[in-house]
């Protein structure tokens, strides 16, 4: 235990106690030879947890709800088409999002739980001609995680640009943006980059930039229009001074430290250790009983689960006690099945402790709305399974 509850939820998630010592640091003015130097260095370490050297990386003050709006804004006309691949909450917010700007949405969604099969996206594909194709890469409403690799490939084939929500995937699960050929992946740094809530990470390829460069009319967002960004995203990069909107110093600084320790673990150790997590954690729920919203395991998420409530028992008395146990956790999001699943972020610096803590938390959570199960059997599994697995 931490002498806290500890937060397990799926963003914010729990921060390295390096980072939020930057974060608490002086405030540096935004133009001081010390801050562009961490931003410039910020900027060059996105290219490689991101995996794409070619990729022109963006670091804007905002939520990732912002990365979402910039994403597209600057590639979007009134008038083009979209093809919204939904598994879930944010998949359906990026058809409202594409609304607002005059696209027409065609809007693929997977039944809740599930995804969608390529060969379905192909067929929209060949029926009418898109400009842009979004996707979710786990959607944090389901803990569904969408294969990216034959998207990129589908947007490439069929000439539609290529966007990827990782907000709850980058930095926790596999993505290597140049090599599957996705124009833009954006996140936000609450979730597996392990900052405090407050930046709007993304990374656009050089063909999305130059959609945006031949675009015939004005981005209708000013404060995500690239015009405004790039030039001083380039400068930073130069180590030059440069000033649109005034970024968030402080958390730039607590960026630059997450990235070098997501750096010096290295991406394909993380993705493993992600991924070795996420089995241990979904063994242990396992062992007591309870089974995932995802209908296939192959599909789920490895930087969150999404956890069905046995029979008997609500969110409203379980997280609660949970809590009380010592761990925060997270109800259900997605609207259609609100109140039958939880859900549990292990994403970022989560360890065998916090799982361990987590599970049994969840034990003496389930015990207190009298649910009937071995007690232990959970943790003895995740402790297993990461044993098993070196983690």
């Amino acid at each position: 235990m931490k002498g806290r509850e500890l937060l397990m939820i799926p963003g914010p998630i729990e921060s390295d106690p390096a980072v939020l010592s930057a974060l608490g640091q002086q405030t540096s003015s935004f133009v001081a030879p010390e801050f562009i130097a961490i931003m410039g260095d910020c900027l060059r370490m996105m290219r490689e947890v991101w995996l794409s050297p070619d990729g022109q990386p963006f670091i804007i003050a905002g939520s990732g709800t912002l990365a979402m709006d910039m994403a597209v804004v600057n590639l979007v006309e009134p008038g083009d088409e979209a093809l919204v691949i939904s598994t879930g909450y944010f998949g359906d917010r990026y058809e409202d999002l594409l609304s607002r700007y005059g696209v027409k949405v065609t809007k693929l969604e997977a039944p809740v739980g599930d995804v969608p099969d390529p060969a379905d996206v192909e067929a929209l594909l060949r029926q009418k001609r898109f400009k842009l194709m979004t996707f979710t890469h786990v959607d944090t409403s389901t803990a569904v995680r969408v294969d990216p690799i034959p998207l990129g490939a589908l947007g490439r084939k069929y000439g539609v640009l290529t966007v990827l929500d990782g907000v709850c995937s980058i930095a926790g699960e596999e993505m290597r943006q140049d090599e599957w050929e996705i124009d833009v992946a954006l996140t936000a740094s609450q979730k597996a980059i392990g900052v405090p809530a407050g930046l709007a990470l993304l990374v656009a390829s050089k063909h999305a930039l130059e959609v945006w460069k031949d675009r015939k009319t004005p981005v209708s967002n000013y404060y995500a229009d690239w015009k405004n960004w790039l030039p001083v995203m380039e400068a930073y990069e130069a180590g030059k001074p440069a000033y649109f909107g005034t970024p968030a110093t402080n958390l730039v600084a607590a960026l630059q430290v997450s990235l070098i320790e997501i750096l010096q673990e290295g991406m394909a150790t993380r993705f493993a250790r992600h991924a070795a997590i996420s089995e241990a954690f979904k063994n242990g729920m396992s062992a007591i009983g309870l089974g995932q919203v995802p209908l296939n395991p192959q599909t789920a998420a490895h930087t969150l689960s999404a956890i069905r409530y046995p029979e008997g028992v609500t969110g409203a008395a379980f997280l609660p006690a949970v809590r009380k146990a010592g761990a925060i956790i997270a109800g259900g999001l997605h609207s259609r099945i609100k109140d039958e699943y939880f859900r549990v972020g292990h994403m970022g610096t989560a360890n065998r402790g916090d799982l361990l803590t987590t599970v049994g938390a969840i034990e003496e959570g389930l015990a207190a709305c009298g649910y009937a199960f071995e007690k232990g059997a959970g943790v003895a599994a995740v402790s297993g399974q990461m044993a098993l697995d070196g983690v």
